[in-house]
């Protein structure tokens, strides 16, 4: 028997998060004044934020964004890598944006494009078991799902005994300041509705991974 198609999700905690985001923090709602999305319950930036802002806390945020997208990369590719002599390998952030989010605001189902990889880093938001004892939303206050391969064949499929493993079609991320998720850009996701004494805010970010000979790994044909 094989399992085969499996889907890598890498979490990993910032070391010395805690000044890194307070000064994240300030910026961004200085940002966000600027551009007038104060009053809105989830504001998104434009995707430009390493081109329009500057501070040494972004930029030890995306070498630590920079080296946990390389590690996941790497562990998913590296026998291709090597077959293919795809040569010294060059990671690019493509975009990169923030949100903030409060008063049961949500980003519904999606997914990213034009990428391989991308990933969400929590800034801030309420401490774990102030976010979960919500009295509406509870545990999945603020969280972050992701949905499996299966989620658009259960509609109306046929569920037995037999295929019972099919009904566990999401998974719930538990967002904690300073941790970031690296998934495939194509796996579907959502900002579930978060309210809280803290605005969650985020960074979500693109990116792609070049070979120096280019991307192809293998040669056209048919077997």
């Amino acid at each position: 028997m094989q399992l085969l198609w499996p889907t890598p999700l890498l979490r990993r905690s910032l070391p010395g998060h805690a000044a890194v985001n307070t000064e994240l923090v300030e910026m961004f709602t200085r940002d966000r004044a600027a551009n007038g999305g104060q009053d809105t319950s989830m504001y998104s930036s434009s995707d430009d934020i390493l081109q329009r802002l500057s501070c040494l806390a972004l930029s030890e945020l995306f070498a630590f964004v920079s080296s946990s997208v390389f590690e996941i990369a790497q562990a998913m590719n590296a026998p291709i890598w090597q077959a293919s002599g795809a040569g010294k390998l060059q990671l690019e952030i493509v975009g990169a944006w923030y949100q903030i989010q409060n008063g049961f605001g949500f980003h519904d189902i999606h997914n990213h494009g034009n990428c391989s990889w991308s990933g969400v880093y929590y800034v801030q938001l309420d401490e774990p078991s102030v976010r979960a004892a919500h009295p509406q939303l509870g545990a999945l206050n603020g969280v972050t799902r992701f949905y499996g391969h299966q989620l658009g064949l259960l509609g109306g499929a046929h569920m037995d005994m037999g295929n019972a493993y099919l009904q566990a079609s999401s998974f719930d991320a538990v967002p904690e300041a300073g941790t970031l998720m690296v998934f495939p850009s194509w796996l579907s996701h959502k900002a579930m509705p978060y309210d809280g004494i803290s605005e969650r805010i985020i960074v979500s970010f693109n990116a792609q991974v070049h070979g120096q000979r280019g991307d192809q790994a293998f040669r056209h044909g048919f077997h």
